[in-house]
């Protein structure tokens, strides 16, 4: 009898303490960066070297302004095995608009892929765990980006946001390397204010869906990879 008392108590924990570790829906949570690991989706490829003086954690922000006087493409094109997505970028968050052009014509994109698929919020793109992507953001020393906040850009459908991490950043300073787009119809608005936004998505909706609604493990990782490859526009 005491036996069974013992068993039906601990059986109770054990469910209790289940349904507290389940966390809230991926639509609700923050966006957050990718850890990269090296078991698994290894691809090769090589790396561009031609920049000899080049971007670092120490001077990001002076490095980006000099760029971006030089550099003012704001439409490209993220082409995918699923089709593609065509991009504005803001002229008003000149840094990264600057980084993200720079990570393009660099290269950085094209070892990358769609490694997180949330369906009625968002998918997120910018890093994959084959070692040539941990190679760039080697060279390039995972330098930050100050958040570039504009009132009027908000986390509308097809919205172009820069991931971050949310451990000790007051600042809500940006990880350069990855990004998401907005795929919820109705927008993500509890991220206005949290994420800096941009640019936006002007054509390729459809295949934001796609991808969207692709299968995924419970990673949120979809189980075949959406590799992109940017084509800047001008």
């Amino acid at each position: 009898m005491i036996n069974n008392k013992i068993s039906i108590i601990i059986l109770f924990f054990l469910i209790v303490f289940t349904g507290l570790s389940c966390s809230k829906s991926s639509k609700e949570n923050s966006v957050k960066t990718h850890k990269n690991t090296i078991e698994k989706k290894s691809v090769s490829k090589k790396v561009n070297t031609k920049v000899t003086e080049t971007i670092n954690s120490k001077n990001a922000v002076k490095y980006l302004t000099e760029y971006e006087k030089k550099n003012k493409e704001t439409l490209l094109v993220l082409k995918t095995r699923l089709g593609d997505i065509k991009i504005k970028l803001y002229q008003d968050t000149p840094l990264h608009r600057a980084n993200f052009i720079f990570l393009s014509k660099e290269g950085y994109f094209d070892t990358t892929c769609f490694y997180r698929v949330v369906p009625g919020f968002i998918i997120q793109g910018g890093n994959s765990e084959n070692l040539t992507t941990m190679r760039y953001r080697n060279k390039y020393s995972n330098y930050f980006i100050p958040a570039e906040f504009v009132a009027k850009y908000k986390h509308k459908y097809g919205a172009l946001a820069a991931a971050r991490d949310w451990e000790n950043n007051p600042t809500k300073r940006t990880t350069p390397f990855e990004f998401y787009i907005v795929q919820d119809k109705k927008g993500a608005h509890h991220l206005d204010g949290e994420h800096t936004v941009f640019g936006e998505v002007i054509s390729g909706f459809s295949v934001i869906d796609k991808i969207a609604n692709l299968k995924a493990g419970g990673d949120e990782w979809p189980l075949d990879d959406v590799f992109m490859k940017v084509k800047i526009i001008k």
